[in-house]
């Protein structure tokens, strides 16, 4: 694991900033409020990893359905956990339901801290990028590849 990315963790509070959505324009990623506010993340890149914050009112009333579903409990914090892991993985949140509830991948693919700031839960996480090739293969193209070659 680099050494960049648990510092970055772990002095999260001095890279994110809350305002207007106008005002986070130049974040490195965002996360928008249900009250309009935005939150925005002004670390240094990483080289090797991409980065996504989730946050959400500390003080958020649980939709009674997902209470039912997930429990109430500490429910922002998972919550803002499972959505930052969502976005590093690029997965619908319904689909993350599937696999890991409300929970996160315990395979260390995924490297992130939940603090609370001002009145929000925020997420920030870390995950390590693709090899360019991976990145340029469609999915079709990678299963035919992996099959022609015997894997």
């Amino acid at each position: 694991m680099p050494r960049p990315v648990p510092g970055l963790l772990a002095a999260a509070e001095q890279h994110l900033r809350i305002g207007s959505p106008a005002a986070m324009a130049d974040a490195v990623t965002r996360s928008h409020l249900d009250d309009g506010r935005c939150v925005g993340w002004y670390g240094p890149p990483v080289p090797g990893w991409r980065v996504a914050i989730d946050a959400e009112r500390a003080a958020a009333a649980v939709p009674p359905a997902l209470a039912r579903r997930f429990g109430p409990g500490d429910f922002w914090a998972r919550w803002t956990r499972a959505e930052c892991c969502c976005k590093l993985a690029d997965v619908p949140i319904a689909t993350w339901w599937r696999w890991h509830g409300l929970g996160t991948p315990v395979d260390g693919t995924a490297l992130w801290r939940t603090l609370r700031t001002a009145d929000l839960v925020v997420t920030v996480g870390f995950a390590p990028t693709l090899p360019p090739r991976d990145l340029a293969l469609a999915d079709a193209e990678s299963r035919l590849s992996r099959l022609e070659s015997g894997q």
